[in-house]
């Protein structure tokens, strides 16, 4: 892989991470009660907006199991990825499920849009579970998305939140750097997948907005994990699984109500371009 420079180490870093979990990745975490259910809400999020047969841009898709999803849904989706072991488990996914119609793949980094092969316009693009809080250059993703998406068109993304009650709950457990360091912000904190590390950076939906706002409409911010515990507190729903389902219906009462929607692991939140 690219030896990492100055401006885009974050990244590569990250990707060459990735790229060592990739083998393994679908198998540590496809089978998780409550990884299942954070897609589960991601999806259920984007079905309220998404047209039938819709033609997506999918950003840092991973080993495709959003991809797969929406193509079985009716959907088009051109998939890309930093991690080339990434795209090669998405690859042989859509092998096995016959999806060469209906999904494309292409290795691209989400600050170097302009490169993209596939321009569209898409109907939708969409990015899951963080993988823009791996670049300290957000303003360049989010400066792109005119081009790509047609008048009328949607952008969803999941993004780590700059605070997470569950993570600042850590506090009294001893755990003082990982409950403090959202604090950190857009100046980032340091982060580690296989070894390689990292920095992630912790934009709040404001940044956001302020970026988009001449192209864009906000639709919806929704908290993720604000009141249901976040997937590393491993084994919480095994452990606990009526209070894990109580507290996910809590959730998805106060969703989208102040403050939950800005306290959780995650935040999604939704555009339409004028």
């Amino acid at each position: 892989m690219k030896t990492p420079s100055l401006a885009a180490d974050n990244e590569w870093l990250a990707a060459e991470g990735f790229d060592k979990q990739s083998a393994v990745f679908d198998a540590l975490y496809v089978s998780d009660k409550m990884i299942a259910y954070k897609r589960r809400r991601v999806r259920s999020h984007i079905a309220q907006y998404l047209a039938a047969g819709s033609h997506i841009l999918e950003l840092n898709a991973g080993t495709g199991e959003d991809a797969v999803y929406f193509a079985g849904a009716g959907h088009r989706v051109h998939a890309t990825d930093i991690s080339t072991g990434m795209l090669q488990q998405l690859l042989q996914k859509v092998e096995a499920d016959h999806l060469q119609d209906q999904i494309s793949t292409e290795l691209c980094s989400f600050t170097q849009l302009d490169n993209l092969q596939q321009k569209g316009p898409y109907d939708m693009v969409f990015s899951n579970f963080a993988g823009l809080n791996c670049t300290g250059e957000l303003d360049k993703v989010l400066t792109a998305f005119p081009e790509l998406v047609k008048p009328g068109g949607l952008v969803t993304l999941v993004v780590l939140s700059p605070f997470c009650l569950w993570e600042c709950l850590l506090l009294f457990r001893g755990k003082i750097k990982t409950a403090l360091r959202r604090l950190a912000g857009k100046r980032g904190a340091s982060a580690h997948v296989e070894g390689n590390h990292f920095t992630c950076y912790y934009y709040p939906s404001s940044y956001i907005i302020q970026k988009m706002k001449q192209d864009f409409e906000l639709l919806c911010i929704e908290g993720l994990c604000t009141i249901s515990p976040p997937s590393y507190i491993q084994g919480f729903a095994d452990t606990w699984p009526r209070l894990y389902r109580t507290l996910c219906r809590w959730e998805e009462k106060t969703k989208c109500s102040r403050p939950w929607k800005y306290i959780g692991d995650y935040y999604m939140i939704s555009f339409r371009r004028k």
